[in-house]
C-alpha cells in the first residue's frame, strides 16, 4: 500500500509516560506524572449540570450547524467578548489542536513564528501541512522587528507552554497592534489564561477588535474538560472564517452536539458559572501551593521568569528529566520544547504544577 508520509512523529510525551507505566508494572511504586498537561487539582463537577440536559432532544441526535450550536456561540460572545463581537465571527472546533490545524490549513504565509520555547505539536501540525516554522526570542524582538513579519503569522502563547510564565497584558495587546498593523497574522493561543479569570476579564475582546488576529480557545484547559474535546476560533475578518468555516464542515460534519450543550450550560446558567467558579478557585489555588513549594525548596528555575511571574499550570525546575524521575517524578526535558537551545534546556524539566498539593508536596520533599 502506498501512503503519504506527512513526516510528523508521535508526541514525545507520549512516550515518555509509556515508559513511566512501564517502569511502575516493574517496580510496583506509584510515579507522580507531571509530564501530562491535564488540570487534576480536581474535577470539575458536571452531575447537577447534565441533569438539565435533554439526551432524547433533537438538540442531542441531529447533526449539529457546522460552525457551532448558536446558543453555544452566543454563550462564547458574552463570556469572552462582552457580547462585543458577532457569532459570525465564532467557529466551534474539536478542541485546541484541531482548531490551530484549522487555522494551518487556511492562512496563506510564508512561515509560521513560534516563541524560543514552545509547545511541539505546533511544530507537529505544520509539518503535516507542510508549513515552515521559525522561532523568535521575546515580545520586545517582535515589536523591533515587525517588519521582518509582515508575509508571516506569529503565535503568541501567555501563559507560556511550556515555561509557564505571564507577560504583562498591554505589552502583548501593543505587541499584536504593531504586528496587526504591517499585516503579519498573529495567532493567539491562551488556553490556560482563563483558569485564572472569568468574564471580568477584557483580554479577548480588546483583541478581537483587530482585523489580522487570530484568537484560538480550548474548554479542555479552563474549564477541565479535555475529554469533551471542545474549542473555538474567533475572527473578525470574515474571509478567513468563511473559508475555515468550509474546511470545518468538511471535516468533522459538526462537533459533537453534548459537549456543545454542556459547555453552553456551563458559560450561560447561573448553575453553571457556580460549578465552573469552584473548579477555578480549587484548581488556581492547587497551583499556587505547588509553585510556592517550588520557590521554598529552590527548585523552580529562577531564570525563566526575571521579566515575567510563574503562573502555570507547567513551570520549569531546576532538575533534568531523568533526575526527576529517580524521585518517582514524570516529567518531560525542556529540550524537547526548543528547536535552538536544546543542549542548555536538558539541564531542567517543564512539569504539570496542577495536581492535588498534598500528593505533589509528598514527592518534593524528597528531592
Amino acid at each position: 500500500m502506498k501512503i503519504r508520509k506527512s513526516g510528523a512523529k508521535y508526541s514525545a510525551i507520549v512516550g515518555i509516560g509509556e515508559r513511566i507505566r512501564k517502569m511502575s508494572q516493574e517496580t510496583g511504586e506509584e510515579f507522580l506524572l507531571l509530564n501530562r498537561g491535564v488540570n487534576s487539582v480536581c474535577n470539575i463537577d458536571l452531575n447537577e449540570i447534565a441533569k438539565d440536559l435533554d439526551f432524547n432532544s433533537n438538540e442531542m441526535q441531529v447533526y449539529p450547524p457546522s460552525k457551532g450550536r448558536l446558543e453555544l456561540r452566543n454563550a462564547i460572545n458574552q463570556h469572552y467578548f462582552v457580547n462585543n463581537s458577532k457569532v459570525e465571527n465564532i467557529a466551534i472546533t474539536g478542541g485546541g489542536m484541531s482548531a490551530l490545524d484549522l487555522v494551518f490549513q487556511t492562512i496563506e504565509v510564508e512561515k509560521v513564528c513560534l516563541p524560543d520555547y514552545y509547545w511541539g505539536s505546533y511544530v507537529q501540525v505544520m509539518t503535516v501541512r507542510n508549513m515552515r516554522s521559525e522561532t523568535y526570542l521575546d515580545l520586545d524582538v517582535l515589536k523591533e522587528k515587525a517588519h521582518d513579519y509582515s508575509k508571516s503569522a506569529v503565535i503568541i502563547c501567555d501563559p507560556n507552554n511550556p515555561i509557564g510564565n505571564k507577560q504583562d497584558d498591554d505589552k502583548i495587546m501593543e505587541t499584536a497592534k504593531i504586528l496587526n498593523d504591517t499585516g503579519a497574522i498573529v495567532i493567539i493561543d491562551c488556553p490556560y489564561r482563563r483558569i485564572f479569570c472569568g468574564e471580568e476579564d477584557l483580554f479577548f475582546q480588546n483583541l478581537s477588535e483587530l482585523e489580522n488576529v487570530i484568537i484560538v480557545e480550548s474548554f479542555s484547559k479552563s474549564v477541565g474538560l479535555s475529554g469533551q474535546r471542545l474549542g473555538f476560533v474567533h475572527s473578525k475578518n470574515a474571509d478567513f472564517m468563511n473559508e475555515l468555516g468550509i474546511r470545518l464542515m468538511y471535516a468533522t460534519n459538526g462537533i459533537n452536539a453534548f459537549s456543545q450543550l454542556l459547555v453552553a450550560q456551563l458559560l450561560s446558567s447561573k448553575k453553571g458559572q457556580a460549578v465552573m467558579h469552584e473548579f477555578k478557585q480549587k484548581t488556581s489555588e492547587g497551583i499556587r501551593k505547588n509553585i510556592a513549594l517550588l520557590q521554598a525548596k529552590g527548585l523552580l528555575a529562577k531564570e525563566f521568569y526575571t521579566k515575567s511571574d510563574p503562573i502555570g499550570i507547567f513551570v520549569i525546575v531546576n532538575k533534568s528529566e531523568e533526575e526527576l524521575l529517580k524521585a518517582r517524578i514524570g516529567s518531560v526535558s525542556l529540550s524537547y520544547f526548543t528547536r535552538d537551545k536544546k543542549e542548555y534546556a536538558s539541564q531542567f524539566a517543564r512539569i504539570c504544577v496542577s495536581v492535588p498539593h498534598e500528593k505533589f508536596k509528598s514527592y518534593f520533599e524528597q528531592v
